[in-house]
């Protein structure tokens, strides 16, 4: 793993070419830098598989479409580059995969995008999967913002400060990561992943309004656990409801599926629902 200030093993394809490292892509002029005009998406390999890999391959297409740009790589190319920078690695290597799109230039007035001037990239780079010890929580005081106000329907570069900001008040409260509500004050997501709990034998997750995205993990161990005979109900949860779960996991691309130990002062152990979770997603992945 990279020590801070260190790459880890990176290759970009851009511009028709792959480069080592992190090659400089936007200069101080250039859209997505400035005014925030980019779009990305993250798929994992692991273990030698790509779960899902089209459809994030697919889902940075629709984000680029959603932030009125103009995504040109068909999925079938997405994917031929994908394969490409994978034989760059070895073949058990964890990797995050970053398919991107920004625009160079502005529209009319510079703040709209202009859609003729998209660029893309696919960025690969070493990420060890987080080990599931589990992880700590409480109640970020900031919230999801809704379509109105942000492009809360793409994967948008644009809404992560907002994450950052409360995972770093959260880190400053002794925490790894926070539930978000949204303008209701309803629960949302974590900050990073999407979240679930159990309570009496039926599991529970946040039903996606508008405020969140849903996320392609979040959908495929709902579509397994559904499959195994177990009730998922999505529906609006309330802070309270989590801390009276009897288990609490999340979903996401980069840590897949992972426990919640502790929501605020209680402690919680990793429970069936879990890791039935886990495993049904693990077998997904290698099939």
């Amino acid at each position: 793993m990279a020590r801070l200030g260190e790459w880890s093993k990176t290759w970009t394809y851009f511009e028709g070419d792959w480069h080592a490292g992190n090659v400089p892509l936007l200069g101080p002029r250039t859209h997505g830098a400035w005014l925030g005009s980019v779009v990305f998406d993250g798929a994992r390999a692991f273990e030698g598989v790509t779960p899902d890999i089209a459809l994030h391959c697919a889902r940075v297409n629709e984000s680029a479409r959603r932030l009125w740009l103009k995504p040109d790589v068909p999925v079938d190319t997405w994917l031929a580059l994908v394969a490409d920078g994978l034989a760059r690695f070895d073949r058990n290597a964890e990797l995050y995969i970053r398919p991107m799109y920004w625009a160079e230039q502005g529209g009319p007035g510079a703040v709209p995008p202009d859609p003729d001037s998209t660029r893309f990239c696919l960025c690969m780079y070493e990420a060890p999967l987080p080990k599931p010890g589990g992880t700590t929580v409480t109640l970020s005081r900031f919230r999801r913002p809704t379509l109105e106000t942000m492009p809360v329907d793409a994967k948008a570069a644009c809404l992560y400060p907002n994450n950052g900001r409360a995972l770093m008040e959260a880190a400053a409260l002794g925490f790894d990561n926070c539930l978000m509500y949204d303008m209701l004050g309803n629960v949302a997501e974590l900050a990073t992943a999407n979240v679930f709990m159990a309570k009496g034998g039926v599991v529970y997750t946040p039903a996606p309004n508008g405020t969140f995205l849903a996320g392609i993990t979040r959908g495929r161990v709902i579509a397994l656990l559904r499959e195994a005979g177990v009730t998922i109900v999505e529906c609006a949860l309330r802070y309270e409801d989590f801390l009276n779960a009897d288990e609490i996991f999340s979903t996401g691309n980069y840590g897949k599926v992972m426990p919640i130990i502790r929501i605020d002062d209680r402690s919680l152990a990793p429970g069936p629902f879990y890791r039935q979770a886990r495993a049904l997603y693990w077998e997904f992945a290698h099939s």
